[in-house]
């Protein structure tokens, strides 16, 4: 299901080039999903040699999943993985992360917001000193009661958690896969997005910060904005203050796998 190098397409291979895997999350979005996985294809050839196009369909009721089942038929460089049930936003994306094989990561969402061919500024950003590239929207295409509410929200988690970062919520993401020999993911909604960003800042990882577009969005439409949905995630929200903020339980862990690696080279000493 993944394409090695692009030889294919009369491009030398160039082992220099590190290897990249695309993600998107997707629910209900067969009207944008089969544009961006092959404009994805399209950029990851700029950039690279060795890429796959992977899409996680998050048990969409629509015909997402039989639209990119079509497309992986015919495209050996796309991969789908289905969920049977929808896992929330947060399980979509450790689905592909977990699902991702190469040396860099990329993802952004399936509802067309954000333009893959950016993803060129990303990697332009991430130099031998940089271990994550984190994108900012340069001006949000969304109503105005979104942009508010965006706006409070991002200001309530950069204080509540402490985050140094320009958009929180800009889900346009490049990083190293070693980002994750470190940061283990636990949360299945949106809150997702506050914990990887929190974690990947706690341990210490290098962050750049791109300007990217954002579009209007002109299929389906957003699963947060409703009020369960948001009660939800304040909840959610708390409960992982208490545990990133207040027990600091993600570098507790991180000390104790260290005592234990110290433990192990003095006792073969």
């Amino acid at each position: 299901m993944t394409l090695r190098g692009t030889a294919c397409y009369g491009h030398p291979l160039s082992p220099s080039r590190p290897s990249l895997s695309i993600f998107f999350p997707a629910y209900n979005d067969a009207g944008t999903i089969a544009s961006l996985a092959l404009v994805a294809h399209m950029t990851a050839r700029q950039v690279t040699d060795e890429y796959e196009v992977i899409v996680v369909d998050d048990g969409s009721p629509d015909h997402t999943g039989a639209l990119l089942d079509e497309m992986a038929a015919h495209f050996p460089w796309l991969k789908v993985v289905h969920h049977p049930a929808n896992k929330g936003y947060g399980g979509a994306l450790r689905t592909g992360f977990a699902t991702a094989s190469k040396e860099l990561v990329f993802y952004t969402d399936g509802d067309a917001q954000y333009d893959p061919r950016e993803l060129v500024k990303l990697y332009e950003a991430l130099g031998p000193d940089v271990d994550f590239v984190n994108g900012y929207k340069i001006g949000r295409s969304d109503p105005l009661h979104r942009k508010i509410i965006g706006k409070l929200y991002h200001a309530f988690v950069r204080t509540l958690f402490g985050l140094r970062l320009r958009d929180v919520d800009c889900d346009f993401r490049l990083m190293r896969r070693e980002v994750f020999d470190k940061v283990r993911l636990t949360r299945s909604s949106g809150v997702i997005c506050v914990e990887l960003m929190k974690k990947v800042q706690d341990h210490g990882f290098r962050i750049a910060e791109v300007p990217v577009h954002h579009y209007h969005r002109t299929y389906g439409k957003s699963q947060f904005f409703n009020f369960p949905r948001v009660g939800r995630t304040l909840v959610d929200l708390m409960r992982l203050w208490g545990e990133l903020v207040v027990r600091k339980e993600h570098l507790a862990a991180r000390d104790g796998e260290a005592g234990i690696r110290s433990r192990a080279r003095a006792s073969r000493d």
